[in-house]
C-alpha cells in the first residue's frame, strides 16, 4: 500500500469498527522480541521518542514513563483522536498525538533521539533527518511471508507474489543512503493461535492483510472453510513473520 491507501483504509475502518486490538485473543509462539520492550531498552529519561503509525498509541504510552516526552503521529485521524483519549485515561502528561505523513514530517531537524515505528511505512530520509547526531531508529515490519496460509487460501493477500525480504533489504539500502552508519536486522517467523473465530475475523476486518475482505460474501465461505481446516486445540492457527531494523546515525 503507498501513503494515500493507507490513509484511505485506516480513516474509513478505524471510524466505522474502532482499533481495540486489546480484546483480540492470540497466543504468539516463538516471537523472538518484543518491539516496545525493545524500543523501552533504548530509552533514557532525558529522550524525545517519535512513534510514527502510533495508532491508538497504547504502546507508545506504555513507556512513556522512560522518556521526557514522546509525540506519536498517525495518518489516520480517528486513531489519533482514540490515541488523545487512551492519553487521558491514562493520565500521561508527557505525551502528544498528531495526525502526519511520516513522509513529510512537520519538525526541525535533530528533534528527536529516537524514532519507532511499527508495521507502518517511514522515510528513511525523513527519519534521518528529525534524529540528533546520534540518534537511533528502530522498526519492525511485517514480512512478506507473513499469514502464507491465510492467503493462499484466498488467493490474494498483502505481498502474496513478493519475494521474502524484497522490503527489508529497500528500507536497509534507504537507511544507508540516509546516512546511517551502523544498521542491525532481526527476523523471526512464529505460530501465531487465535482463540476464537471473531478474534480472526477482527484481524482481517481492521488490517490491510486480505485486501478488501468481506467485499464479497464468498470470504466470508473462504474464511470458514480456513478456521475448519486450521483449528487446533490452541486456536486457528497462522503465522506472523516479523523483521525489525535497529538503524543508528
Amino acid at each position: 500500500m503507498n501513503s494515500q491507501s493507507y490513509e484511505h483504509f485506516y480513516d474509513a475502518i478505524g471510524a466505522i469498527n474502532g482499533w481495540d486490538f486489546s480484546q483480540v485473543r492470540c497466543i504468539s509462539e516463538g516471537a523472538a522480541w518484543d518491539f516496545y520492550d525493545t524500543v523501552r531498552q533504548a530509552c533514557r529519561k532525558t529522550d524525545c521518542l517519535l512513534d510514527i503509525g502510533t495508532g491508538g498509541g497504547e504502546n507508545a504510552l506504555s513507556i512513556a514513563s522512560s522518556l521526557a516526552f514522546l509525540i506519536g503521529i498517525d495518518l489516520s485521524r480517528p486513531m489519533i483522536e482514540a490515541a488523545s483519549r487512551n492519553q487521558r485515561r491514562a493520565s500521561v502528561t508527557n505525551a502528544r498525538f498528531i495526525p502526519m505523513n511520516a513522509d513529510r514530517l512537520e519538525f526541525p531537524a535533530g528533534l528527536f533521539n529516537l524514532v519507532s515505528c511499527r508495521h507502518a511505512p517511514f522515510s528513511a530520509a525523513e527519519a534521518a533527518r528529525v534524529l540528533t547526531d546520534d540518534g537511533v531508529l528502530i522498526t519492525q515490519q511485517v514480512r512478506e511471508s507473513d499469514k502464507s496460509n491465510l492467503k493462499k487460501a484466498f488467493g490474494r493477500g498483502q505481498a502474496l507474489d513478493q519475494e521474502d525480504g524484497a522490503l527489508r533489504d529497500r528500507y536497509i539500502a534507504e537507511l544507508r543512503e540516509a546516512g546511517f552508519r551502523d544498521v542491525q536486522y532481526a527476523e523471526y517467523d512464529a505460530a501465531e493461535y487465535y482463540e476464537r473465530d471473531e478474534d480472526l475475523l477482527f484481524l482481517l476486518k481492521h488490517t490491510p492483510i486480505i485486501p478488501g475482505f468481506g467485499e464479497d460474501e464468498q470470504d466470508y465461505r473462504i474464511l470458514q472453510q480456513f478456521i475448519d481446516e486450521f483449528r487446533e486445540a490452541r486456536g486457528i492457527r497462522t503465522n506472523a513473520a516479523r523483521f525489525m531494523i535497529i538503524a543508528r546515525k
